[in-house]
Formats: C-alpha cells, sequence, structure tokens
C-alpha cells in the first residue's frame, strides 16, 4: 500500500505516538525481561586504550548490554570513581534493542537515567515501521523513544505497519 504524502505524516504521526509509549513488544515483556541497564557492559574493538577516566576503542567498536548493542568507528567509555557512566559513540553509530534499531551519526548512553541519546541523520525502525528524524532519545529501562525533526523541513517523517501487515 502508497501512502501519500499527507498519509505519510499521519501514518509518522500514529508511529510518533505509538514509539512514545513503552514499544508493543517491549511492554509485553518488560516484566518478563531484565532491566538492562542494570546487566554487565561488555566491550571490543579492533584496537582499544584504557586511560585514567575510561576507555577508547577504535575500529568496529562494540558494547553490549543485556540484550542492547551500540556499534560505531569509535567508541569512548567515561569512569568516575570505577564506575562506568557515559558512553559516546562516533561514526556509523547503530544501537540495537531486541525489538528497535536506531542509526545515526553518534549517541551518547547516560548509564544513570538510562537514556541513549542518537544524533544525526537518525533512522529509527521497529519491523517494517521507519521514523526519521534529527535526534532520538532512547531509555533502556522503559523501552520508550522520543524524536524530534530534522531533514529539510524540520519535522519528523516515517511511515507505520499495524502489526497485521
Amino acid at each position: 500500500m502508497k501512502l501519500s504524502k499527507s498519509k505519510l505524516t499521519i501514518a509518522g504521526a500514529a508511529l510518533l505516538t505509538a514509539l512514545m509509549l513503552p514499544a508493543v513488544s517491549g511492554a509485553q515483556n518488560a516484566s518478563t525481561r531484565a532491566d538492562a541497564s542494570r546487566q554487565p557492559v561488555q566491550y571490543g574493538a579492533d584496537s582499544g586504550e584504557y586511560t585514567p577516566d575510561g576507555f577508547s576503542l577504535r575500529g568496529r567498536a562494540e558494547v553490549t548490554q543485556g540484550g542492547n548493542r551500540l556499534r560505531a568507528d569509535a567508541i569512548r567509555g567515561f569512569t568516575s570513581n570505577g564506575d562506568l557512566n557515559r558512553i559516546e559513540a562516533s561514526g556509523g553509530v547503530y544501537f540495537v534493542t531486541p525489538d528497535q534499531s536506531m542509526k545515526g551519526d553518534r549517541a551518547v548512553y547516560t548509564l544513570n537515567d538510562g537514556n541513549v541519546v542518537v544524533t544525526g541523520d537518525v533512522i529509527l525502525t521497529q519491523g517494517k515501521s521507519v521514523l526519521t528524524g534529527s535526534r532520538l532519545v532512547y531509555n533502556v529501562r522503559t523501552e520508550t523513544a522520543r524524536i524530534e525533526g530534522g531533514g529539510g523541513n524540520g519535522r519528523v517523517q516515517g511511515v507505520f505497519y499495524p502489526q497485521g501487515n
């Protein structure tokens, strides 16, 4: 089914509304899934270094926590008092959860509040549904997403496919 421009805007608004609530499958499984933000953080890359305030990864850099994965050209982790509290990723950033996939130019994950902020040319996919914008805030604890406009017209755009399609 092809959508006209006006239907595309309505579909994008419907998807945005759906994403501001817990993801459909995430809401059903939220009580059975362990809180990803409380899981151990594992990482790997082609090269890396440890610094007094964290670590730096380059080349196929990847950080995983629970069922979530952050991939980028470069990732830097920041610690305070021995605890990892922030992860910054740049270059070809992908953040993947069991239900959604987010792509952008840069991402910052703040472990204390569970927020992942993806910026640049942001693309969020959930199943066949797609939403685009310039800034996305995803919370790993609540499994909710909020996206802000982008592109030439400064608007959020997308297409929403009901689960039956």
